[in-house]
């Protein structure tokens, strides 16, 4: 399983419920899991691995050895959100650029486990950062979509690399 690289359009597309729960989807969140750990992450969305579905995995630990944090998450949503906080924020599928992106400090969390077991949860400061960001990714919205106009002037020529090696990689296809 390969990170999917910007501008890839599968990043931009949104992503379908996922309504057929099962072993299936423990078995692609353990390989989206490991493909995080293999490019040093804390949370991977499935388009960032090419699947047009709403399920994510997580870690905030980003340690392969420390498996308690681990996260599955089916159709995940946020019920709430309170406070607004700056951070910065990279992303497996932008490797080199990080900007600065306000997210809220808490949110409330609905989501189903790969099984369809539901999941209700609170998370504050950096996983409430890593799970909205990733959810953004289930919407098609990526992190550069939220970076300050100074922040996307900063990462112009990495973003123009990108997007001409994409280009390159699929040129006469």
């Amino acid at each position: 399983m390969d990170i999917v690289l910007y501008p890839d359009p599968v990043l931009r597309r949104g992503s379908l419920e996922i309504a057929d729960f099962g072993p299936r989807w423990t078995e692609i969140g353990r390989e989206m899991l490991e493909a995080m750990y293999r490019t040093g992450g804390v949370g991977l969305a499935a388009p960032q691995v090419g699947l047009s579905y709403r399920l994510l995995v997580l870690n905030p630990t980003g340690d392969p050895e420390d498996r308690e944090g681990e996260m599955i998450l089916c159709n995940p949503e946020i019920l709430s959100r309170k406070g607004r906080e700056w951070g910065e924020e990279g992303c497996l599928s932008f490797p080199g650029i990080t900007g600065e992106i306000q997210r809220a400090a808490w949110i409330e969390v609905r989501a189903l486990d790969p099984e369809g077991g539901e999941r209700r949860f609170e998370a504050e400061d950096f996983l409430a950062r890593v799970i909205q960001h990733e959810i953004d990714h289930l919407d098609g919205v990526v992190f550069i979509d939220r970076m300050s106009p100074a922040d996307r002037i900063r990462n112009k020529s990495a973003l123009e690399d990108l997007e001409r090696r994409f280009k390159q990689a699929h040129a006469g296809s």
